[in-house]
């Protein structure tokens, strides 16, 4: 039987129930979810997705086409919490209402209340991909975005069918971006009986003969820290990518990367990344025959490296394990490591060339945004979204301060009237004399402020108004700006191939043939 295919592989065309959806809030903004119906909750609601935008029920969310707007609902969560606790007492026999709910037929779970749609806020429902896992998975470590894992993908040239080594799998970022990258089937997949024989009527192996016997894809992922290697494994069997990726908790620098699982050359790799403290002391291991114990030595025993194990112990030494190459040896392998440091960088070069690696490269990947708008300017953009409300001209810029004067006059004139006005009555009052009337207080100002500029409120009224007859998106200047800062941390990229190698057979086969 086939395993169900992974929503990271194949998302569908809308969400399901017990699946995972991600609510894309802003545009580095991202929730992801496992979408449970009614049935499976205790409110009629389902449960609830609570943001800053509003609240979002699952109800409302599953059976939706990838990238439908979903409108926030009106969701009471004290009052949830409430009903919880006495349907938790109701259940135990200890809440007056217990015999009217055991007499009941209609059960508490599986009644499916529709989401009543709040006045405002909305999200839009993405499917999982490992571009959007990426920016919203629990960080248990520094993950590598998909700027680096991108351009690590296409530099070591991964595609469907090959095997991959990743040692500090961390929070699996990159290990659900190789794994989608190398998946063209499921191993261990028995044939149809109608295909088994593979041979046509003409003679010729059939091509889904062919297609069977295909290498599958896979990954096999390296970490060092025990409880991270178990949270990596759960997510990857809720994710549905387990049958692609084997997960190990293991000291890579000591016990290498060989595995015991039924192939027995596995992992037989065609590409290995690396993202450790000191990559230099795993690649004694990415050889295809034993490397020279001086090198070896030579390159473990360097006092500057941190992580080195010490040259003398007191335990009792133990046989060396007969060497096994993980690499394919029938293909060139290509390498990356991950580096933080340009010191890591220097060791792990000069360790590469001791054994043997060519075509060494060093990148450092500089991600940014662009952002391409176009720019509004003038004072009749006041109030507009996306525009500049500044003097676009000399002339505009000397009018508004001329209005800006003219207004202020006004203003300290009507409290210089409104204070002597004050002081009238007052000293009217004193004389025992009626108090003049403030009748002409509106009428004076109003007289006063005719033939001025309008105020800010007009001026916001009168732009609103004109702006629903122009066409605004065809205004100003096109202008392209990016970001301030980097949105990823500084690593440095260093790549490497080892050919393949040429064993003495291969010599006499090769005299043979062009002697």
């Amino acid at each position: 039987m086939a395993p169900a295919v992974s929503p990271f592989l194949d998302p569908g065309t809308s969400s399901s129930a017990n699946s995972l959806g991600i609510l894309q809030l802003k545009r580095d903004h991202l929730i992801p979810t496992v979408l449970s119906d009614a049935s499976s909750t205790e409110y009629a609601e389902g449960n609830v997705v609570n943001t800053r935008f509003g609240s979002f029920t699952h109800n409302s969310l599953i059976d939706k086409p990838w990238g439908t707007q979903i409108l926030a609902s009106v969701v009471d969560t004290g009052s949830r919490g409430g009903r919880s606790k006495k349907r938790k007492r109701e259940a135990n026999g200890e809440g007056p209402a217990a015999e009217d709910a055991a007499g009941s037929e209609e059960p508490v779970r599986g009644i499916v209340k529709a989401a009543t749609t709040a006045s405002s806020g909305f999200a839009h429902l993405v499917p999982p991909t490992p571009e959007t896992w990426t920016l919203c998975l629990p960080h248990r470590t520094q993950v590598v975005y998909t700027p680096d894992y991108s351009f690590i993908i296409q530099k070591t040239r991964l595609r469907p069918g090959d095997h991959i080594i990743e040692a500090g799998a961390g929070s699996g970022s990159f290990t659900h971006a190789v794994a989608r990258t190398v998946f063209n089937g499921y191993s261990g997949l028995e044939a149809p009986e109608e295909d088994k024989d593979g041979q046509e009527a003409n003679g010729t192996t059939s091509r889904k003969r062919k297609r069977r016997q295909q290498r599958h894809g896979h990954v096999y992922s390296f970490e060092y820290h025990k409880p991270r290697a178990e949270q990596l494994r759960e997510e990857l069997v809720s994710h549905g990518l387990d049958p692609l990726v084997t997960v190990t908790n293991r000291d890579v620098y000591a016990d290498g990367f060989c595995v015991d699982t039924e192939d027995e050359n596995a992992p037989n790799a065609d590409v290995i990344f690396l993202d450790l403290p000191a990559p230099w002391l795993a690649l004694k291991h990415l050889t295809r025959s034993p490397p020279p114990p001086a090198v070896v030595k030579s390159i473990a025993s360097d006092p500057s490296t941190p992580t080195a194990e010490p040259t003398t112990s007191t335990s009792t030494p133990q046989a060396p394990k007969p060497f096994r190459s993980p690499l394919n040896p029938k293909t060139t392998t290509r390498l990356c490591t991950f580096s933080p440091c340009i010191e890591q960088v220097q060791k792990t070069v000069a360790a590469m060339r001791s054994y043997g690696w060519l075509d060494i490269e060093m990148f450092t990947m500089e991600h940014k945004r662009l952002e391409v708008r176009r720019e509004r300017v003038g004072l009749a953009e006041e109030g507009l979204r996306g525009a500049n409300p500044s003097p676009a001209t000399v002339q505009e810029a000397v009018q508004r301060l001329r209005d800006v004067e003219d207004r202020a006059k006004v203003f300290h004139g009507l409290q210089k009237e409104k204070q002597e006005q004050v002081m009238r009555r007052a000293e009217a009052k004193k004389r025992g004399e009626k108090a003049p009337a403030a009748e002409s207080e509106a009428d004076g100002q109003k007289k006063k402020t005719e033939g001025l500029p309008p105020s800010k409120h007009d001026r916001l009224e009168r732009a609103k108004k004109e702006s629903e007859s122009r066409a605004l998106f065809k205004e100003g200047r096109l202008v392209c700006r990016t970001e301030p800062e980097i949105k990823t941390h500084t690593s440095y990229l260093v790549f490497a191939v080892l050919p393949v190698q040429w064993t003495a057979e291969d010599e006499e086969k090769a005299r043979r043939k062009w002697e």
